[in-house]
Protein backbone atom coordinates (compact mmCIF):
# COMPACT_ATOMS: atom_id res chain seq x y z
CA UNK A 1 0.00 0.00 0.00
CA UNK A 2 1.39 3.46 -0.88
CA UNK A 3 2.52 5.72 1.92
CA UNK A 4 1.98 9.45 2.32
CA UNK A 5 4.56 12.08 3.29
CA UNK A 6 4.35 11.24 6.98
CA UNK A 7 4.30 7.47 6.47
CA UNK A 8 0.52 7.08 6.66
CA UNK A 9 -1.09 4.48 4.47
CA UNK A 10 -2.79 5.76 1.32
CA UNK A 11 -5.29 3.76 -0.75
CA UNK A 12 -3.93 2.42 -4.03
CA UNK A 13 -7.27 1.67 -5.69
CA UNK A 14 -9.70 4.08 -7.36
CA UNK A 15 -12.50 3.57 -4.83
CA UNK A 16 -10.17 4.13 -1.89
CA UNK A 17 -8.86 7.31 -3.50
CA UNK A 18 -12.40 8.55 -4.13
CA UNK A 19 -13.33 7.98 -0.49
CA UNK A 20 -10.20 9.81 0.67
CA UNK A 21 -10.97 12.77 -1.62
CA UNK A 22 -14.51 12.90 -0.24
CA UNK A 23 -13.18 12.92 3.33
CA UNK A 24 -10.78 15.75 2.47
CA UNK A 25 -13.62 17.71 0.85
CA UNK A 26 -15.89 17.28 3.87
CA UNK A 27 -13.15 18.10 6.34
CA UNK A 28 -12.97 14.69 8.02
CA UNK A 29 -9.24 14.55 7.27
CA UNK A 30 -6.77 17.30 6.38
CA UNK A 31 -4.96 17.39 3.06
CA UNK A 32 -1.19 17.77 3.49
CA UNK A 33 -0.36 19.18 0.04
CA UNK A 34 0.40 22.66 -1.27
CA UNK A 35 -1.48 24.42 -4.07
CA UNK A 36 0.74 22.87 -6.74
CA UNK A 37 0.14 19.31 -5.44
CA UNK A 38 3.43 18.84 -3.62
CA UNK A 39 3.69 17.57 -0.08
CA UNK A 40 3.99 20.46 2.37
CA UNK A 41 6.51 18.49 4.43
CA UNK A 42 8.66 17.77 1.37
CA UNK A 43 8.63 21.43 0.36
CA UNK A 44 9.78 22.47 3.84
CA UNK A 45 12.54 19.88 3.88
CA UNK A 46 13.68 20.93 0.42
CA UNK A 47 14.01 24.55 1.47
CA UNK A 48 15.89 23.61 4.61
CA UNK A 49 18.21 21.20 2.80
CA UNK A 50 19.40 23.72 0.22
CA UNK A 51 20.15 26.33 2.85
CA UNK A 52 22.06 23.92 5.06
CA UNK A 53 24.08 22.60 2.10
CA UNK A 54 25.01 26.14 1.02
CA UNK A 55 26.17 26.99 4.52
CA UNK A 56 28.31 23.86 4.88
CA UNK A 57 30.07 24.00 1.48
CA UNK A 58 33.62 25.27 1.64
CA UNK A 59 34.77 27.87 -0.90
CA UNK A 60 37.08 25.26 -2.46
CA UNK A 61 34.21 22.79 -2.91
CA UNK A 62 31.98 25.52 -4.41
CA UNK A 63 34.70 26.24 -7.00
CA UNK A 64 34.94 22.54 -7.85
CA UNK A 65 31.17 22.31 -8.34
CA UNK A 66 31.12 25.46 -10.49
CA UNK A 67 33.98 24.19 -12.70
CA UNK A 68 32.25 20.85 -13.20
CA UNK A 69 28.96 22.59 -14.08
CA UNK A 70 30.66 24.92 -16.58
CA UNK A 71 32.52 22.03 -18.19
CA UNK A 72 29.29 20.05 -18.52
CA UNK A 73 27.38 23.05 -19.85
CA UNK A 74 29.95 23.74 -22.57
CA UNK A 75 30.30 20.07 -23.45
CA UNK A 76 26.56 19.82 -24.11
CA UNK A 77 26.68 22.87 -26.36
CA UNK A 78 29.56 21.40 -28.38
CA UNK A 79 27.63 18.15 -28.89
CA UNK A 80 24.56 20.01 -30.15
CA UNK A 81 26.62 21.68 -32.89
CA UNK A 82 27.85 18.36 -34.25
Amino acid sequence: MPRGPKGEKRPADAIGNAIMIAKIATGEIEDMTTDDGKSAAAVALGRMGGKVRAETLTPKRRVEIAKKAAKTRWRKKDRADV
